[in-house]
């Protein structure tokens, strides 16, 4: 089953961490893109949590979501809870929501590389045209706050200087290579989200965020912590398909929830927030010797990926600057890398049947 014990006790983390901000949320309406998805399905979870253990009043959710890259069997636990409806349909194209919304979080995207350079035409529209449908909704229904869900790779591969990577970083991206199509659809939709929140005084927020991970996150969903696992698991052999020195900061998945809410549920109007994990910057090699010694009786080598332009634009360095996070919402990641990946690591035997 894919939610089990590992992803209760991340609800728990998250709720001891937002206690105090839990009224804003009590009896709300809320809207949610890519429900079934790795991040969406999360949010889906925290509040049947708290409808279950905090609020007397439960909020109630619409979930849209297609499923392309989502999963039915993430979610399936919820569908017949009265406090979720769920609507199967593209994001990008025209809808409309007949009752009155208060939180809007547009976390539908492909995300995965593998995955937007096979439907980089879909990944713009959902991107572009997906979130500019629910500004529009969100102007006409006169909510309390959106989220939008950029990326660090609209970053780019920054200079040495820019690493640790700060909110004000303009980016170093190309418009053109095979990663464009979600880099610069993330840029773009950044630069819809401010201005419909000085043109229209909408409350809408940015996430900028840093390589989460954890449970939820498919094996087979071709991002490096996965397929690292799935390696291990299948042929006790982990290919690292490039030198192994590209480095990462990693986030466990309940640290960068409770920072995506602490930015929804803040007055920061306008404003893009790092939300990610500054302890450590890991290179590719170590984090497959980790990986390998975390799940045991495994090697690691190196290979070429039978994708042309797996490496193509892959940025050398990704660490972010939380200052901002930390000062403006009080961000503070607390799981180290070791203790979530043996987390993913017991979610993914449990979920498969490693």
């Amino acid at each position: 089953m894919y939610f089990n014990n590992i992803i209760l006790d991340d609800m728990k983390t998250i709720y001891h961490d937002l206690m105090d901000k839990l009224d804003k949320i009590e009896g709300t309406k809320w809207l949610i893109s890519g429900g079934g998805g790795f991040i969406g399905a999360y949010f889906l979870d925290f509040i049947d949590y708290c409808n279950q253990n905090v609020f007397k009043t439960p909020a109630t959710v619409i979930c849209i979501e297609n499923y392309k890259t989502g999963t039915l069997d993430r979610i399936k636990h919820l569908q017949s809870n009265e406090n979720f409806r769920f609507i199967n349909i593209d994001i990008s194209k025209t809808f409309d929501i007949d009752t009155d919304i208060d939180y809007i979080v547009h976390a539908a995207s492909i995300a995965s590389p593998t995955f937007y350079r096979k439907y980089p035409i879909e990944t713009i529209e959902t991107n572009v045209w997906g979130l500019k449908n629910l500004l529009e909704l969100a102007k006409n229904k006169n909510i309390k706050s959106m989220l939008f869900f950029s990326t660090s790779e609209i970053y780019g591969n920054p200079t040495n200087e820019y690493i640790p990577t700060p909110e004000t970083y303009n980016g170093n991206v190309s418009c053109t290579g095979p990663r464009a199509c979600y880099d610069e659809s993330k840029r773009l939709g950044e630069t819809l989200c401010v201005n419909y929140c000085n043109q229209h005084k909408l409350p809408v927020k940015i996430v900028r965020p840093f390589n989460v991970y954890g449970p939820g996150l498919r094996i087979d969903d071709k991002r490096v912590i996965p397929d690292f696992f799935h390696d291990a698991f299948q042929a006790n052999n982990i290919n690292i398909l490039s030198d192994g020195a590209p480095t990462r900061s990693f986030c466990y998945i309940s640290d960068a929830v409770s920072g995506f809410l602490r930015a929804l549920l803040s007055d920061c109007d306008g404003e893009a927030f790092n939300i990610g994990n500054d302890e450590i910057e890991i290179s590719m090699i170590d984090l497959a010797e980790m990986v390998a010694d975390i799940v045991g009786n495994t090697t690691v080598e190196y290979n070429r990926s039978s994708e042309s332009e797996y490496l193509i634009d892959n940025p050398q360095r990704r660490c972010p600057d939380l200052s901002k996070a930390k000062r403006l919402i009080g961000y503070k990641p607390h799981i180290s890398l070791d203790e979530g990946l043996k987390k993913l690591k017991d979610w993914y035997r449990h979920t498969y049947n490693i």
